[in-house]
């Protein structure tokens, strides 16, 4: 992928099977951040327009509850698959580990303290980089990484080996949230895997439990399980942004809101998609696997031209970036938690530049409307 000054959004390497919450969970509260992979973001030096544009209003950097009462994290966190990755990503040619921990501390110093990772990023090397960042922050971290189903994994003691592998990459004590990378249960059961990590809550290990890729009836199951255990299921991870609605349709958004569910987006633009960077002009040609993905074709890019083309508008009148205004409008959604990645440190500020202000309900509503297609 290119290194040009565009976000660099991350899908979060999920193994893919396909407002507030009523209940409490996953609201954001609009206070200042004590403590304070996933997308190509539009250029910050994008041209404007000259005509008049709108000051959107400057809050300060919200945060927002994963579950009913787990840990506050900012409203946009950091995806990390990109840092380590060498087989989907670029890792280790076009940049390296000094890009990314620049990415990491200009996140931090612009007030967001949440990052995302998994055990599989990288094999584990993800995990390390972020592990070895945390150590030299100035201020408290939140981080959540994933448990990997595999076959061979299908005793308690396969989660706590895991979970114990993962607290040594990082040099942490305590994982703040812990989700379920994908639904897997040919060996060992929900309710098996679900009491081995409510055990894990109980010895302080990890502080939330989240799960990823669930469907909104597995999300459920999910919740009922724990919920005999008294402890709320914090997160549903799943694939959301613009182009790619189809967790509103699932039910998987309603649900979660019932349920005090906090959702994390990873896609949050749509691997680049919603920067502008790409379009049918294809003056720009994707790196890595997205070369050949369809929807980075001249037919695939020609099709989301009106969105590209209303994002731009919309931005000019904030004086933001495309991207920022994609990643807002999830914000805007009150449970919702983007997570787009970051491989250096101008990646990471343009993620930055979606908080601290917020779209007019107008455009909100603008954007839903054109983008119904892809719900």
């Amino acid at each position: 992928m290119s290194e040009e000054t565009s976000t660099f959004e991350t899908s979060n390497g999920h193994l893919n099977k396909n407002g507030d919450s009523p209940s409490g969970g996953g609201k954001a509260d609009r206070q200042e951040s004590s403590a304070k992979g996933d997308g190509e973001s539009a250029q910050p030096g994008t041209k404007r327009s000259r005509r008049k544009t709108q000051t959107p209003k400057s809050n300060p950097i919200a945060t927002v509850t994963l579950g009913h009462n787990g840990s506050k994290v900012t409203a946009l966190g950091i995806g990390t698959w990109a840092w380590g990755d060498k087989l989907f990503w670029d890792y280790g040619n076009t940049y390296g580990a000094s890009e990314v921990e620049e990415a990491f501390k200009a996140a931090v110093q612009a007030g967001i303290t949440f990052f995302d990772t998994a055990e599989l990023y990288g094999m584990g090397e993800s995990e390390s980089l972020l592990g070895r960042f945390i150590k030299e922050a100035d201020r408290p971290i939140n981080v959540a990484t994933k448990y990997s189903p595999a076959p061979w994994r299908f005793t308690v003691e396969s989660v706590s080996e895991a979970i114990s592998a993962s607290l040594k990459r990082l040099q942490l004590e305590r994982i703040t949230l812990y989700q379920v990378h994908w639904s897997f249960n040919f060996l060992m059961s929900q309710e098996t895997l679900m009491n081995a990590l409510a055990n894990e809550v109980q010895k302080g290990r990890i502080e939330c439990i989240g799960v990823s890729n669930y469907s909104a009836e597995q999300m459920l199951e999910a919740h009922t399980l724990l919920a005999r255990r008294n402890i709320p299921l914090a997160v549903n991870q799943v694939q959301y942004s613009l182009l790619n609605r189809k967790v509103e349709t699932q039910g998987i958004i309603n649900t979660a809101r019932k349920f005090g569910i906090a959702i994390l987006a990873y896609s949050p633009l749509s691997q680049g998609l919603l920067t502008g960077k790409y379009t049918a002009e294809r003056t720009h040609i994707p790196n890595g696997a997205r070369r050949i993905d369809p929807r980075f074709s001249f037919q695939g890019l020609y099709r989301i031209t009106p969105v590209l083309n209303l994002l731009s508008q919309i931005s000019e009148k904030y004086n933001k970036t495309p991207a920022q205004v994609a990643l807002n409008w999830l914000i805007a959604q009150e449970n919702v938690i983007p997570i787009p990645g970051a491989k250096n440190a101008s990646q990471a500020l343009e993620n930055a530049g979606a908080l601290g202000w917020q779209l007019a309900p107008e455009d909100i509503s603008i954007l839903e409307q054109a983008t119904r297609p892809w719900l």
